[in-house]
């Protein structure tokens, strides 16, 4: 048995064999079990409670493991095999044969086989990213479908459904820029009716326009002379069609929220679900519960200090009131890249991520440099750091940022300039 074999990671009190896919790094590893999103009090659970709540006839799902096949996390939901999203530089992978699933999508086959007809599954997800205030490699997600029988009762269930939420929406103050369900450029899928696509695409709009006021509409101090303003925007994603992004007007600017569509009849087809059609949708947690808690660094879901903690209470939405604001230490790494490396800029953000862990605020490439007779490659960075928690040291930063340095010499074979 080979070296490669015997290395092993374990994830969630299981082992897994290593191999030239293996790309998930320990920092990342340490917060799977934390599961933020039912942590009593946190934001994000408040906010998952606040979901749920407009969807009670709903199955609601909140556990569930991260490690899934790429199959599952790809191939069931028709992504095409060129995707970037699967490539090694945009997803942690365990082995080539399992990885930290990217979306709660990878699970609406499991839910549909399940017999499942509506459901809310929210989780926690992972993907490699930059850093900065407003991006974290793990965040959560909101995922949620219903389908209907393809015959006269479903049919006559759609549109009931309808008429219910329509009459909700028609009193409340709420402005809805709108585009038609069905397009040449959002088309319908081949094997479904027209019809019955155009009237479920409706349903999942009024779905959607019902949650957002829900969510929305108490912190928007939702009046009739500032009434909630909504907007539909045609979009593309590989497992529904015709397909949308949702966007919300709130405090001065548009905030894209979600992304939803009519489900793919192949992601069905997968499920063994016959004579159904349905929509489903996926929101972030991270990026609703920022602007509604006004928390202004990701970061800050993830800290442990009381000073954050205390400041929630489970069901409650409240203005983040920021308890210090420490000073930053920038510190630069500059570096020849060797001739045939394919480093990636997240493997230096993982880097700086598995070494630094939350101490790194931001990262940004400052120079990229082509030395005209060599023609080596020459990249510069720039680390922020700053504790939301404490003031740093500058023997503690300098510190770490020796680390830093070590350790992209012995995994990429940089040379420090």
């Amino acid at each position: 048995m080979s070296q490669l074999v015997l290395c092993r990671r374990r994830i969630l009190g299981q082992r897994f064999p290593t191999d030239d896919f293996t790309n998930v790094t320990p920092a990342i590893i340490s917060k799977t079990p934390l599961q933020l999103h039912i942590t009593p009090s946190h934001p994000l659970s408040t906010l998952r409670e606040l979901i749920e709540s407009a969807y009670k006839d709903f199955t609601h799902v909140s556990t569930s493991s991260p490690l899934v096949s790429p199959y599952k996390n790809f191939d069931e939901l028709s992504f095409p095999l060129d995707h970037p999203g699967r490539a090694t530089t945009d997803s942690y992978y365990v082995n080539r044969d399992m990885m930290l699933r990217t979306h709660t999508s990878a699970h609406e086959v499991e839910m549909f086989r399940k017999g499942e007809t509506r459901w809310l599954l929210t989780a926690d997800v992972y993907r490699r990213d930059e850093i900065d205030a407003s991006h974290y490699p793990i965040f959560h997600q909101v995922e949620g479908a219903r389908i209907f029988d393809t015959n006269a009762s479903g049919m006559t269930e759609v549109l009931e459904d309808n008429e219910r939420l329509s009459s909700l929406l028609a009193s409340a103050n709420i402005i809805i820029e709108d585009i038609p369900h069905i397009s040449d450029t959002n088309p319908v899928q081949h094997n479904h009716d027209p019809v019955f696509s155009e009237l479920v695409a409706k349903n999942l709009k009024l779905s959607l326009n019902n949650l957002l006021l829900k969510v929305f509409g108490a912190a928007a101090g939702i009046t009739k002379q500032n009434p909630l303003r909504v907007r539909w925007i045609e979009a593309y994603f590989p497992f529904t069609s015709p397909s949308f992004e949702v966007e919300v007007f709130f405090q001065g600017k548009w905030l894209e929220i979600l992304g939803s569509g009519v489900v793919r009849q192949a992601t069905l087809d997968t499920a063994g679900v016959e004579n159904k059609i349905g929509w489903a949708f996926g929101l972030g947690l991270e990026r609703i519960a920022m602007v509604l808690f006004s928390i202004p660094d990701i970061r800050l879901f993830w800290s442990t200090d009381s000073r954050f903690l205390s400041q929630f209470q489970q069901g409650k939405i409240n203005v983040f009131q920021p308890y210090s604001k420490y000073p930053s230490s920038y510190r630069d790494v500059s570096f020849w890249i060797p001739q045939d490396s394919k480093m990636h800029e997240n493997d230096f953000c993982d880097v700086v991520r598995d070494t630094a862990g939350d101490l790194a605020e931001d990262v940004k490439r400052i120079d990229h440099f082509c030395h005209p007779k060599t023609r080596r490659t020459s990249l510069c960075y720039r680390i922020n750091y700053r504790s939301m928690d404490r003031s740093l040291s500058n023997a503690e930063i300098n510190h770490v940022q020796d680390q830093v340095l070590s350790r992209l010499k012995d995994k990429f074979g940089v040379e420090i300039r």
